[in-house]
């Protein structure tokens, strides 16, 4: 079973606090807040989604870098985490 699957159920309640926090930003810009006040808002939902990123790359690595027996199953996670990493840093 996949990482992402064993873990849905934290995995959304996550997503569901980052909705809520770039819904919190929408309201910000349409109460015309201050720039400092929307700044703020902005870097909770980065450190929010750096740190699902950070969490989902550390499953994947355990479970399919470093926890395969076969060697092409090995090959293949790590070539996904590449692809990842590459879009990540763009």
């Amino acid at each position: 079973m996949s990482h992402v699957i064993r873990e849905k159920s934290k995995l959304l309640a996550r997503v569901r606090r980052i909705k809520g926090q770039v819904e919190a930003v929408e309201r910000a810009l349409e109460a015309e807040l201050g720039c400092s006040d929307v700044l703020q808002l902005v870097a909770s939902v980065r450190g929010a989604v750096g740190g699902l990123t950070a969490e989902l790359m550390e499953d994947h690595i355990r479970d399919h870098v470093l926890a395969p027996t076969d060697a092409a199953e090995r090959q293949r996670g790590g070539d996904e985490l590449i692809d990842v990493i590459r879009t990540y840093l763009k």
